[in-house]
């Protein structure tokens, strides 16, 4: 009997050690499993080729996404293989290429958060942007991933790709559908209060309505967006945003003085984040300077230290107009604006104010050069001044009009007929005055009489 039981407790233990060394094989298996986990040696491989061999990077990248698993740690690195892939294809200029990728990740997202789905598409959408001459294809984009968001019901994804749609046509000169969009948006954010999603719908509604022409409806919305921002905490570029529409409508009203201190405020915010929207603030801000008979401290203002970096042709533009405004030459300042035409016609805001600056100066010129006479020939101004004479008559004819100068035009003989300034004569508002009073005194008699009468 004792026998009988040595030997069986032989056999248990000796079971029980197959059992430990099973579990030991079956641990050290896992482990290697896991080390050798192709996602990983695929993505370590993709992101050293990225810059020597984007071909081959996007493959092993695409190899990464298209892997079956769909564990913590494979979404993990699926979410570095897109962010590496969206780079390497902005770089590349495949705009189609990320196109297609965000309809194929649409899978992906079903697994993973909705934040994390927001912040993918967007980044993507970002990269699309980054590349130059894709304005349409990201209208289209942004119009399939709103109908996506849709059939999906992830509506703060939705009105966010909206809000980028409204900004694209807007970009695109596509105003009136822009402008029902943000319509409809911004009925849509307020009822959720979203403050901060609402402040950039209205400063896109400030831009919108501006570049309408419409000024009543840009401040209206600009001054929703700056009680919006009040309530929350706005990041810098954002406030820098506002401050820079701010300036941009108050130059537009005239008041350049509250335009400059504006534009400063959003220098300050874009200089220190490093933005390049930062070199437009500095530009605008010496606008306002010319505009304000203070071109003269145009150049100290762009040789003190914090501008130094921004020196380029931006700022020669405005430097050339400036010089131009301080010899009130009009031959010099057609030079400056032929010469930097990029800079200064096609930025639409420069250009507008251009406009009135060279108005005036051609006005100044033109009262300086007609001083010396009582009648003489356009064709004689137009050669003095060194413009058409069609040009010339019409101004000319718009002066007289808005009372510069007393004159007439003589268009049979082709002359400009200048008349002397009348002094105005005293004795007629005294008389006016004293007929007033007499006026007065009458009525009061007669007042009295009647209460006598009485």
């Amino acid at each position: 009997m004792a026998s009988i039981a040595v030997e069986r407790l032989a056999v248990s233990v000796s079971n029980e050690g197959f059992k430990g060394k099973d579990a030991a094989a079956a641990a050290s298996s896992s482990l290697s499993s896991s080390v050798e986990y192709p996602t990983n040696e695929a993505l370590a491989m993709a992101l050293e080729n990225k810059d020597s061999n984007p071909t081959e990077a996007i493959a092993l990248l695409r190899e990464i996404l298209d892997h079956p698993s769909s564990t913590s740690e494979v979404l993990r690195i699926k979410e570095q293989a897109i962010a590496a892939l969206s780079d390497i294809l902005s770089r590349e200029k495949k705009a189609e290429e990320l196109r297609s990728l965000l309809t194929d990740l649409r899978p992906y997202f079903n697994l993973v958060p909705k934040a994390k789905t927001a912040k993918i598409v967007r980044g993507i959408i970002d990269a699309v942007a980054k590349i130059p001459g894709t304005s349409d294809l990201q209208i289209s984009l942004c119009r399939e991933m709103v109908e996506w968001t849709r059939s999906e019901k992830r509506m703060f994804l939705r009105q966010r790709v909206e809000a980028r749609l409204a900004a694209l046509l807007m970009d695109n000169k596509e105003y009136v559908e822009a402008l029902s969009l943000l319509t409809n948006l911004v009925r849509e954010v307020r009822r959720l209060d979203d403050k901060l999603l609402l402040v950039d719908i209205d400063l896109l509604e400030c831009k919108l309505h501006f570049s309408l022409r419409n000024l009543p409806k840009a401040k209206a919305a600009l001054t929703a967006a700056r009680t919006a921002a009040n309530a929350i905490y706005v990041p810098p570029a954002q406030q820098g945003t506002i401050d820079l529409q701010s300036g941009i409508l108050h130059a537009e009203e005239k008041d350049y003085k509250t335009g400059f201190s504006y534009f400063f405020e959003a220098f300050e915010a874009f200089n220190a984040l490093e933005d390049p929207r930062a070199v437009f603030c500095l530009k605008y801000m010496l606008l306002c300077k010319i505009m304000t008979n203070q071109a003269d401290d145009v150049g100290s203002l762009i040789s003190s230290k914090a501008r130094l970096e921004y020196t380029g042709v931006e700022l020669d533009a405005m430097k050339a107009v400036a010089e131009a405004y301080s010899k009130r030459s009009l031959k010099d300042f057609e030079e400056a604006v032929n010469t930097f035409r990029d800079q200064l016609e096609h930025d639409p805001i420069v250009h507008r104010h251009l406009s009135s600056l060279y108005d005036t100066l051609l006005e100044q010129n033109l009262c300086q050069l007609i001083e010396p006479f009582s009648r003489v020939e356009i064709f004689h101004i137009s050669e003095l001044i060194g413009l058409p004479v069609d040009a010339v008559e019409k101004k000319l004819s718009q002066m007289i009009l808005d009372k510069k100068f007393a004159g007439t035009l003589d268009q049979g003989a082709g002359c400009l007929i200048i008349f002397d300034d009348v002094k105005p004569d005293g004795i007629y508002p005294s008389t006016l005055e004293t007929i007033s009073n007499i006026s007065r005194v009458v009525d009061s008699l007669y007042s009295k009489s009647a209460k006598i009468m009485a």
